[in-house]
Parts: C-alpha cells; sequence; structure tokens
C-alpha cells in the first residue's frame, strides 16, 4: 500500500536535504574543550609507582647514612612526587631557607636541593657533638654551619646515585650553597621538573626535605624506568618479596671476634717465638671486633657462661668516617 505524505512531512524532509541546514546542525553538534598545556606530559599512574619505589629505598639508604653521620636515630619517608613546572617550585620556597645545587655529570646539569631550617641548625649541633635540642631562631647559617651541612647535603647526592645505579649511571656531586635570587637562573621557569618531597624525623623535630630534578635529568629517568627490563618490570610480588625474606632470615654468616688492625714491624715478627709476648697497642679493657662475614660490625668483649664462649655487645661500629674537625 503506497503512503501518502502529508505537507508537512514533505517540508521536513525537503529541510534536511539542503546542504545549509546539515552544516548548521553537524556544527551545533562539536563539543569544544579547552586544552591546558601546562598540564601536559604529567606522570602516568605506572611512572609515579616505579618512581616511588625507587625514592623509597633512597629513603631507607639516607635515614641510615643521615642517622649514623649524626650518631642518632633518623627517618626519612618519601611523601610525594610532582612533575610541575619550576617557577611553581620555586613560589613554595620560603625566604629562609637552605637551598644547595647538585650537579649532575657526564651530562653537566643542575638540580636543586631545599632543606627546612628547622632542620639545619639541629644537624650542625648533633655533628658537633651537641643534643641537638637547643631552639634556635631562624637566621642564614655561618660559614662553618654551611661547610657541615654540606657533609649531609654530600650524603644525599652520594645515597642517590646509589639509589639510581640499578637504572641510570650518574656522578651526582654537591654543588654549591644557593641563594634564593641566583636559584632562579638554574633552570628555565616555565621548566618541567621532576620534585621530591621527603619528611625527615630527626629527635623530636619534623621537617621537610625536596629534590628538584631538571627536565633533562628527569627524562632521562623515566625513559630508562620505561625501558624493558627496568625497575618496573623487576618490581617483586609482596608474595615474592616474603620469600625473599624468609630465605635471607634462614641464610648464615660466619661470626668471629678479633682485635682491631695494629701495625706490626718486621722486627717484632721476627722475633715471634714460643712463650713470646706481643704487646699490641690496645688496652686490655677496650672492645674488640665482632666481624659478620669477615667485616667488622659491632664492638664487643669475650665473656663466659659456663662452659660456652660469647660476646657481649656494646656499640656498633661506625660504618662512615668521622666528620671533619672544625
Amino acid at each position: 500500500m503506497r503512503r501518502v505524505l502529508t505537507q508537512e512531512e514533505i517540508d521536513a524532509l525537503f529541510s534536511a536535504a539542503q546542504p545549509g541546514q546539515q552544516a548548521e546542525s553537524t556544527q551545533r553538534k562539536k563539543n569544544v574543550e579547552k586544552c591546558d598545556l601546562s598540564k601536559s606530559k604529567t606522570l602516568s599512574a605506572e611512572q609515579i609507582r616505579v618512581v616511588n619505589t625507587l625514592h623509597e629505598t633512597f629513603a631507607r639508604r639516607m635515614s641510615d647514612s643521615l642517622g649514623t653521620y649524626l650518631r642518632t636515630g633518623c627517618e626519612i619517608d618519601l611523601v610525594a612526587a610532582e612533575h610541575l613546572r619550576y617557577s611553581e617550585f620555586l613560589g613554595r620556597v620560603p625566604e629562609l631557607s637552605y637551598l644547595a645545587s647538585l650537579r649532575m655529570l657526564p651530562i653537566d646539569a643542575g638540580a636543586l636541593v631545599l632543606l627546612d631550617l628547622s632542620l639545619v641548625f639541629p644537624i650542625v649541633d648533633l655533628a658537633l657533638g651537641g643534643s641537638g635540642g637547643d631552639v634556635t631562631d631562624p637566621r642564614e647559617p655561618t660559614e662553618i654551619e654551611e661547610q657541615i651541612i654540606e657533609t649531609a647535603v654530600g650524603l644525599i647526592a652520594r645515597d642517590l646515585q646509589t639509589a639510581w645505579a640499578t637504572v641510570v649511571s650518574f656522578d651526582i656531586q654537591f654543588d654549591q650553597r644557593q641563594p634564593l635570587a641566583q636559584a632562579h637562573a638554574l633552570m628555565l621557569p616555565n621548566e618541567k621538573i621532576l620534585a621530591f618531597n621527603f619528611e625527615i624525623r630527626l629527635l623530636d623535630l619534623r621537617g621537610a626535605l625536596h629534590i628538584a630534578l631538571p627536565a633533562v635529568v628527569a627524562n632521562a629517568l623515566l625513559r630508562k624506568l620505561g625501558a624493558p627490563g627496568s625497575l618496573g618490570e623487576r618490581i617483586p610480588s609482596r608474595n615474592t618479596r616474603r620469600k625473599i625474606r624468609e630465605n635471607l632470615l634462614k641464610s648464615s654468616f660466619l661470626v668471629d671476634l678479633s682485635l682491631p688492625e695494629s701495625p706490626l714491624s718486621v722486627r717484632e715478627l721476627l722475633n715471634i717465638k714460643a712463650d713470646y709476648v706481643l704487646v699490641m697497642p690496645n688496652r686490655a679493657e677496650k672492645a674488640v671486633h665482632l666481624n659478620i662475614a669477615g667485616k667488622p660490625m659491632f664492638e664487643a668483649n669475650p665473656v663466659r657462661r659456663g662452659s660456652c664462649k660469647g660476646a657481649r655487645i656494646e656499640k656498633r661500629v661506625s660504618l662512615i668516617p668521622p666528620p671533619p674537625q672544625v
């Protein structure tokens, strides 16, 4: 049966067939959204996960190094990793703060370290043998105080280089103290940097440590982390980590007590025979070394309990050389 169209239906078909009407209808369907170019090249969730894992390792290393250097307990935790403009990072820097630059070779790029002044003076006090509890009003560090802080920043550079060694090879060195006015020239204002925020807990104090990496270093690090066989693919699962830990706890190491190394002349060596008493430069009541796998780890005194011999631990042997005398 043939259908007869009404006049309204015929007019609607002619209107839809006209090109102008089609273009107008298509144009009305366009959805225009604003594009913020400043938010481009942000870190993906996978990149954030891998970068956080890498720098959590750095935070643990730094906790041990700084705690050993200052001879006190120290805890450092990664708070956040951000991809932002350098001008935004500098906008958060307080007027009174400790800024230092790190030189990264062989690409000869500069990174920036920001340390709260609330931590600078306790670190100086502890390094000089104090308690670290004296309250100091915010002020600029003196030259002597800066030299002591340089040692702490040098530890940061060393541990950062060690943490990155499995991914990218950089020689990271302390460069110099950077006043805020000069820090603006270290990188371009709109340069997208990679910034890491850490919290340091030292004695009863809490403070922040910030590390800003220039784009050339950040891109090299992210590129290596995204490559096949990178750290991201080698991160073990929780079950694997548990098994590794159980196997390590079953591992055994040789432990022995020994006197610290002492110089011995050839004359003394030639005179050694039965019943010869060799005089050592150490006092009899001084603790000896408790070696684990051949490395001195503790100072201890030999003891006996019944028919069993043992060692009474006195303190841990410092693995970092003492700070320079000021």
